[in-house]
């Protein structure tokens, strides 16, 4: 007999169950399309997670100076020993300004947007008066025919003018923020001044000791600030038109910086006197270098050839001794770290953030391309270091601080600072307490409960 249970109940088979329903429409991956048909959408949905820009300023930042260390180590140890000093004379000093910069970096992240702010002005007095103080007999001092350095303590020695970069970036940024909010960009003489005259006074003070390089550098951060800004076009044509006639007159009247327009493309040295020599040794040295370089050490041109190995033209030994890959990589870096700039810039509403993370954005990148494109022979040599990268402790602490300020723009997004909260320690051990009572009150039902 059937039991009680059953008594009353007949099965149906599972024909019968579903006949009637539609059939069921196929399961879509979760992760979405997959294979390389697929990862473009996966790609782009990574990149619209609020950390992305954070991660990715971090560590291209962290790999551009770290690579930097080793390349510095490496393309300076002949020229240490050619000056009778320990090989890793020059590495111990640009590790030693790395670590400076580290902890500026780390301070620059962690501070308020209101503190960069306050923080603008007085850099900018300051990068002022140490710029004045380098044009002062006794006090200034001149490497290389320029004369923009102070000396600190033992070899150390400072470059005001690499701070002058920074200063022009945030007390520009803070500028015309605050013209914004009174709504007076719309009016062209608010927008230049006094933006344009300060600026020019950076200039003036920077060619007062001859470095061409540095105020090319200044000169594109100057347009950035008012490209961002929404300058109109024929305003912003107008002031390129300026700038380029000053800097045309100032290179007619300089025969040495006529010379390294002449050595544009140039690949054969002539003589050890030749004004091209830096120039073809560059191109010969990325020339031998391959697809994967001649190793790490194994520099040719770095033994007396190349000058400036291990500054305005390591570059060129990264190809010698790491190829094409090597070189790739580095570009891939910068532009990794451009694109994070252009994207925090893009994506914030406080008109400061935009303005100063698209100065530094445009300090990194024209920095960048103009070192790089004259060690290729795509540009004349302006003399200034690959950003990160070249050795330098003058140029490196500002910068590292310039990329501290990126990545705290990047941490004070919105949707980012609540990525941020929910990833500390506190709140996960809140997070994992819930989840496991709610584990031990399932384990406490009976067991015929569903």
């Amino acid at each position: 007999m059937p039991s009680s249970r059953t008594a009353g109940t007949t099965r149906r088979p599972s024909a019968a169950r579903g006949a009637g329903r539609a059939p069921a429409a196929p399961r879509k991956p979760r992760g979405g399309p997959r294979g390389l048909r697929g990862f473009p959408e996966r790609a782009r949905r990574a990149w619209d997670r609020p950390l992305t820009a954070y991660y990715v300023i971090v560590g291209a930042g962290l790999l551009i100076t770290a690579l930097g260390l080793v390349m510095v180590y490496s393309a300076s140890m002949i020229t240490a020993l050619r000056y009778d000093l320990v090989p890793s004379y020059f590495f111990r000093k640009q590790f030693f300004a790395a670590l400076l910069g580290a902890g500026l970096l780390f301070l620059a992240s962690r501070m308020p947007v209101k503190l960069h702010r306050a923080l603008a002005y007085p850099i900018l007095v300051g990068a002022i008066f140490l710029m004045v103080l380098v044009q002062v007999p006794g006090i200034g001092v001149a490497v290389g025919g320029n004369q923009n350095w102070i000396p600190v303590v033992g070899p150390f020695m400072l470059q005001p003018s690499e701070f002058g970069k920074l200063a022009l970036i945030l007390w520009g940024a803070d500028l015309l923020a605050r013209k914004q909010d009174m709504k007076l960009l719309t009016q062209w003489k608010h927008m230049l001044v006094p933006l344009v005259p300060g600026a020019f006074l950076l200039l003036g003070l920077i060619m007062l000791g001859g470095d061409m390089g540095t105020a090319i550098i200044l000169t594109a951060i100057l347009f950035g600030l008012l490209w961002t800004a929404g300058a109109p076009t024929r305003l912003f044509v107008g002031v390129l038109v300026v700038a380029g006639l000053i800097g045309g007159l100032l290179i007619k009247t300089s025969p040495h910086r006529l010379e390294r327009f002449g050595c544009l493309g140039a690949s054969d040295p002539g003589g050890a006197g030749d004004p091209c020599w830096q120039a073809a040794h560059g191109i010969y040295a990325l020339a031998s270098g391959g697809w994967f370089g001649s190793g790490l050490g194994a520099s040719v041109e770095k033994w007396g050839q190349l000058p400036e190995a291990h500054t305005d033209f390591i570059f060129a030994v990264t190809g010698e001794e790491l190829g094409l890959a090597g070189t790739l990589s580095v570009l891939a870096l910068f532009a990794a770290l451009g694109y994070a700039g252009i994207r925090v810039a893009g994506g914030t509403e406080d008109p400061f953030v935009r303005y100063a993370a698209g100065g530094v954005t445009t300090w990194i990148t024209a920095q960048a391309v103009i070192n790089i494109g004259a060690v290729l022979g795509l540009l004349p040599i302006a003399g200034v270091p690959l950003p990160l990268f070249s050795y330098g402790g003058s140029a490196l602490l500002p910068t590292m601080f310039a990329v501290g300020i990126l990545i705290a723009f990047a941490r004070q997004e919105p949707a980012a600072r609540a990525a941020l909260a929910m990833r500390r320690p506190g709140w996960g051990k809140r997070a994992g307490g819930r989840w496991k009572s709610m584990r031990r009150r399932v384990k406490k039902r009976p067991s015929g409960e569903r």
